[in-house]
């Protein structure tokens, strides 16, 4: 699927109309929100992390902003050792808590099946939420880097119906292959790159967003870069780390949103 290079860096996507907007709930006292865990087998701690923190959270609901999981072939993967406890974890949350899921560039494969079974509710990307007064976008974030367009042409390909498809249809085990090495290419090309090349979100675009949308902040994670960015005219970008706890220092940063406004926290256990 080969795409004119005029429709790579013409600008943000338009926000879809109507954008889907959550209401928090009446009994919600606090929010949480989560991305990039990058789950994998080996990853232990994190897991371990991520269940104590589901577990003791005192937010009534968790936002997963994306790449919960280092690669995503399938909902019939879920049924591997590795994917089972994970969807176990999940769907034992999901009896206390509002769980919601934004597809990352990493498991935007996780469809209905999934989602049912580990009790979490998809939304589109980006989404809107009006909690405590507060009025945020949220998105995986990955779409609004915009000088990367070789990302942006993979990332419209992999996203079309056509495309997915013919990936589902061939065997696990040739997709978790194809998964492996489409990782080490991603991996190496990171390699090469100093850490100042990797692509961050189009500053001027989350601005269009956030107009467009009436919301004063983007929420978002992807680039691994925790940080709140001042856009002027009162508006910022949150942007959430990425989990590893078997990292030195170990990462694992929450925001979590109540009645006082933003927070980032980190979770004892990790």
């Amino acid at each position: 699927m080969k795409l004119p290079e005029t429709a790579l860096r013409a600008g943000p996507p338009a926000l879809p109309d109507p954008l889907e907007t959550l209401i928090a709930a009446p009994e919600w006292r606090a929010i949480d929100f989560l991305s990039d865990l990058h789950l994998a087998p080996g990853m232990d701690a994190t897991l371990a992390a991520l269940q104590q923190h589901l577990r003791s959270t005192p937010a009534q609901a968790v936002f997963l902003l994306g790449d919960i999981f280092e690669v995503w072939v399938g909902d019939d993967a879920r049924f591997d050792d590795f994917e089972q406890r994970c969807t176990a974890l999940l769907r034992e949350a999901s009896q206390r808590l509002s769980l919601f899921f934004i597809a990352g560039n990493r498991d935007f494969l996780i469809g209905p099946e999934m989602a049912a079974d580990a009790g979490i509710r998809r939304l589109p990307d980006p989404c809107r939420l009006r909690a405590f007064g507060h009025s945020l976008l949220l998105s995986h974030g990955d779409v609004l880097c915009l000088d990367d367009t070789d990302y942006q042409r993979f990332r419209a390909e992999v996203r079309s119906p056509t495309w997915q498809q013919q990936l589902l249809a061939r065997p696990l085990s040739e997709r978790r292959e194809l998964a492996r090495r489409m990782r080490a290419d991603s991996e190496a090309l990171k390699r090469a790159q100093m850490p100042a090349q990797w692509s961050d979100l189009d500053t001027a675009a989350c601005g269009q967003w956030l107009a467009a949308a009436e919301c004063q902040v983007l929420l978002h994670g992807h680039t691994h870069r925790p940080a709140v960015h001042e856009l002027g005219g009162g508006r910022q970008r949150w942007v959430l780390s990425d989990w590893d706890c078997e990292a030195t220092p170990p990462r694992a940063d929450v925001l979590r949103l109540d009645t006082t406004g933003l927070h980032r926290i980190a979770p004892a256990s990790c």
